[in-house]
């Protein structure tokens, strides 16, 4: 199965490459991450952010490979232990459709996207900065598949 995170923003930080990419290498075999960045809307003194954000959301849903399973990560979403989404993930692979999980940008993500997705997922009530939500979700989801290959980098 492949996983696309598809998420606003481009030119991440250091930390924030290399945190993905250390739990994005992990996954391999049966599940494999892929990044694909979506370019933010304008944002400069004066702009319209409503505009932005549904020229974002366009962005988004153009860049979902056909077939996928749509997940939108938003705080008002179910939240997740590491089993319930290793349970899930399991799911997932057995639906035998690749995942396409959606990280809006600073003002979260826009509603077309939001109405597209088959169910939403919570990392956190707190506010994340949605750079560190790939670092996060990367781990997260190594973590989980670690679960289901009794890899000892889970321990409960």
């Amino acid at each position: 199965m492949n996983i696309h995170l598809i998420s606003v923003g481009t030119r991440m930080p250091r930390w924030v490459q290399e945190g993905y990419g250390e739990y994005a290498k992990r996954l391999k075999g049966d599940c494999r991450l892929k990044l694909v960045e979506i370019t933010p809307g304008h944002r400069k003194k004066g702009a319209d952010i409503q505009r932005a954000l549904r020229e974002e959301g366009k962005r988004m849903l153009a860049a979902i490979p056909r077939g996928c399973a749509v997940l939108a990560l938003d705080v008002r979403g179910r939240p997740w232990n590491t089993e319930q989404l290793a349970g899930k993930m399991t799911g997932w692979m057995n639906d035998g459709r690749d995942l396409a999980l959606l990280v809006g940008g600073p003002e979260g993500l826009a509603a077309d996207c939001v109405k597209q997705a088959e169910g939403r997922w919570s990392l956190s009530p707190l506010t994340l900065p949605h750079p560190l939500v790939r670092v996060i979700v990367a781990e997260q989801l190594y973590r989980a598949w670690s679960v289901l290959h009794n890899h000892p980098y889970h321990r409960s």
